[in-house]
């Protein structure tokens, strides 16, 4: 397979200028999504939102894209959450039909075919939360432990970490709000309806190492000197999905999903009808095919 990876950055706003840009490198079947709205520390306003939804729109019709990564490009921040000040500007029409928009693309996430993985390398607070959950894996940077030596040598780069380390939270009730963008119905369903309950009722603040603890992320890895150890670890992860058959991979995201929201025997039903997708793909006979002759398969999405 050709690699070639994709790189989008969303949030360079100039009133008179498009805010997206498109790279394209050679890495492999690998989107990334990079937020960049430095002045607001990527919080969703109006027109992030749209960009964002545009583009998952665009790319939920391309087959060559086998894993999505979401990664900030601004220091010490995954996404502070809603834009609140833009929001302090709307009527209450404005607003309702802001969250709505809000949620649509959080489920635009949540039933993108591919997986997607967010890097959180710094706050993820309230709707930045919900979005990471929204994702099917998340992977958080944590203040990496330094002996006497380190510390002296790398005094400014171990100060760069900690402001790197993940902190996420559902922190709404802070601010007089509650969770509307999913966060009431992901949050339980990733860490238990007890547990979820206290951490949206006190709007509390956890550490990565706690949210690996409850389960709330994939992955908690020790942070770097240039504070992207989530990314790196995410982009890790998706390698890891890339090379397998992508059709199998999609239907198994669905199966699961899907089979969630259900009792087992439907869920059961969901998998059967997953699975009866996936027999008639080339991939399918590849993979056999490579077991049999003791090769790597090589795997195209059809």
């Amino acid at each position: 397979m050709t690699e070639k990876r994709l790189n989008r950055i969303f949030g360079q706003h100039k009133p008179s200028r498009s805010e997206t840009r498109l790279q394209d490198e050679c890495k492999g079947g690998i989107t990334e999504i990079l937020m960049n709205r430095p002045h607001t520390r990527n919080a969703l306003g109006k027109v992030f939102v749209s960009q964002l939804s545009d583009a998952l729109d665009e790319l939920r019709l391309d087959r060559s894209v086998r894993v999505v990564v979401f990664k900030s490009c601004v220091q010490g921040v995954f996404c502070a959450g809603a834009d609140l000040k833009e929001r302090e500007q709307m009527s209450e029409p404005e607003v309702a039909a802001f969250v709505h928009k809000l949620r649509a693309l959080m489920n635009q996430i949540a039933t993108f075919p591919a997986p997607t993985i967010a890097a959180l390398d710094g706050f993820a607070l309230g709707g930045g939360l919900e979005l990471a959950l929204a994702c099917d894996l998340r992977v958080a940077g944590i203040r990496a432990l330094m002996n006497l030596c380190q510390k002296r040598k790398l005094r400014q780069s171990a100060v760069k970490s900690r402001a790197s380390s993940a902190v996420m939270g559902l922190i709404e009730t802070t601010r007089g709000l509650l969770p509307g963008a999913g966060g009431t119905q992901r949050l339980p369903r990733c860490v238990g309806v007890g547990l979820a309950k206290e951490l949206i009722f006190t709007g509390r603040r956890i550490s990565g190492e706690e949210a690996k603890a409850i389960g709330l992320v994939n992955h908690a890895v020790p942070q770097d000197q240039e504070g992207t150890a989530a990314y790196r670890r995410s982009l890790e992860l998706a390698r890891e999905i890339v090379p397998q058959a992508p059709i199998a991979v999609r239907m198994g995201k669905v199966a699961i999903d899907r089979g969630m929201e259900v009792d087992i025997s439907s869920g059961m039903a969901i998998e059967g009808m997953c699975y009866a997708q996936n027999i008639p793909t080339r991939d399918r006979l590849e993979g056999m095919a490579a077991f049999r002759e003791k090769r790597p398969p090589r795997f195209v999405g059809e």
